[in-house]
């Protein structure tokens, strides 16, 4: 009888990926967390993984814990604005998880954001700008690094900011038809996506953190 390899592991999934229930067994950064176990649970676009490891708590005993991982990759996320006219550019696009889970028709009010699909984060907020907004970036801001979902969510989002003009625009923008994507450009008054935020037509976490510091920290800072 031929063995029969399992995509992910020993033979390659339909990414050519193998090993993926190696990830996480090496740590050594925190003595009082062992890993013993990673199973892979799912492996389609993204990994789903299933992690066993033994914990110290605080009063010096040992628990045995599970927990399941998403691991989407890492991404970044961008928040052009014109300081002059006070303006910013948003996205409009359907979320699948979103309409599924409350939102009433899906479509979300967001900052341009991607996977970094083995670019380095800089370049692939970049190529988002382009693709999404259509403008070009000269010189980036990076904001933050935040993990947005610690309990279940590998994903670590580097933060930028951007100055913008009208003549940096080079496209329509809209994103990549044949990815999926129908994004549609809003470019907003600070004060208005502020009001937004606060009567919930903004409800997207990158998006508030990044307008929020835009006006604490950022270029619409008042003296």
């Amino acid at each position: 009888m031929t063995a029969v390899g399992v995509p992910g592991l020993d033979v390659p999934d339909a990414r050519g990926r193998t090993g993926l229930d190696r990830v996480g067994r090496d740590l050594t950064g925190n003595p009082d967390v062992v890993v013993r176990d990673v199973e892979l649970l799912a492996s389609g676009w993204h990994v789903l993984r299933r992690t066993t490891f033994e914990q110290r708590r605080r009063d010096g005993s040992w628990t045995t814990e599970q927990r399941e991982t998403y691991d989407r990759g890492n991404g970044a996320t961008l928040l052009p604005y014109d300081a002059d006219r006070r303006t910013v550019l948003l996205t409009r696009q359907f979320r699948y998880p979103a309409y599924v889970n409350g939102s009433p028709d899906g479509m979300l009010v967001e900052a341009a954001a991607g996977l970094l699909d083995e670019q380095d984060a800089e370049s692939a907020v970049r190529r988002e700008a382009e693709e999404e907004l259509g403008i070009r970036l000269g010189e980036v801001t990076r904001v933050f690094d935040l993990f947005m979902s610690p309990g279940s969510v590998t994903e670590r989002v580097v933060f930028f900011a951007a100055p913008y003009t009208p003549a940096d625009r080079v496209s329509d923008g809209g994103g990549v038809a044949d990815e999926g994507e129908d994004i549609e450009v809003l470019e907003l008054g600070i004060d208005e996506a502020l009001a937004m935020v606060d009567d919930g037509r903004i409800a997207d976490g990158k998006t508030i953190v990044l307008l929020q510091w835009a006006v604490l920290r950022g270029p619409f800072r008042r003296p």
